[in-house]
């Protein structure tokens, strides 16, 4: 049996680890680098970095804070944020990253899943979707959830599977900060469209949320922010529960 992930992200906005809530009214969550040196001690399976305005802004992901992150832990390491080109992704993996998030730039060029693939490997490369229900229909965003498109949901993320995502992180804005748990019946619909391994985001704020996610969907891991952020939920508790849930995870 796969064991599950948790994995905790840090959204960066001026060089702070913020959260907020449906992707807006963002709060300082503490410095990046110390955050994600106290994940990995903790027992964090990988962690998530997201520089959330480096493509609203027209900025490149702080290559330098990647690798001061990289210096400080011991687990794989996922940035995205500003990555538009095959430079920009080498750039990531040299000062430290493992694999490589894409969200708005894919869509606008679904070829460059393509092209980052054949040169770093589709198991390197996550594609991010952030989504929204538009009149019952699950619409992908880009630009921060900023900027609506006409893209639905499943099409694309069966495209950027076809194209050579390895893996996708699908985040539901509706249910983003809410801590009313994850968008359950998206994610069940999400794991049967496609192959490869699907992260979670977007609602936790229980424990037993982790539980029912995996429990009801084929999700290979769950992403939370603000709940492991502000001490609400302690990995090493959490992965205890899990265990007693018949749920597999790696040991802290």
């Amino acid at each position: 049996m796969l064991k599950k992930r948790i994995i905790p992200c840090l959204d960066i906005k001026d060089g702070r680890t913020v959260k907020g809530v449906n992707f807006v009214e963002l709060r300082d969550a503490g410095d990046p680098v110390e955050l994600a040196r106290t994940y990995s001690e903790l027992g964090a399976d990988e962690l998530v970095f997201l520089d959330i305005t480096a493509t609203h802004e027209r900025r490149k992901t702080l290559s330098e804070m990647v690798r001061r992150v990289a210096e400080q832990i011991s687990i794989p390491f996922t940035v995205g944020g500003g990555i538009t080109s095959v430079e920009d992704a080498s750039l990531m993996l040299q000062n430290g990253a493992d694999k490589i998030a894409i969200n708005s730039a894919a869509v606008r060029d679904p070829q460059l899943i393509n092209r980052l693939a054949d040169r770093f490997g589709n198991q390197c490369i996550v594609v991010a979707i952030d989504a929204k229900q538009t009149n019952g229909i699950w619409k992908v965003f880009l630009n921060g959830g900023r900027l609506e498109t006409e893209l639905e949901l499943f099409s694309w993320a069966e495209q950027a599977v076809s194209l050579g995502a390895g893996e996708l992180l699908f985040t539901s804005m509706d249910h983003d900060g809410t801590k009313q748990g994850f968008a359950i019946e998206a994610l069940k619909e999400l794991t049967k469209r496609v192959n490869v391994p699907v992260i979670a985001s977007g609602g936790c704020g229980t424990t037993a949320h982790f539980t029912e996610v995996f429990q009801e969907t084929n999700v290979d891991a769950a992403l939370a922010a603000s709940v492991f952020h502000f001490g609400e939920i302690e990995i090493p508790a959490l992965k205890k529960e899990l265990e007693n849930n018949g749920i597999a995870t790696r040991s802290v």
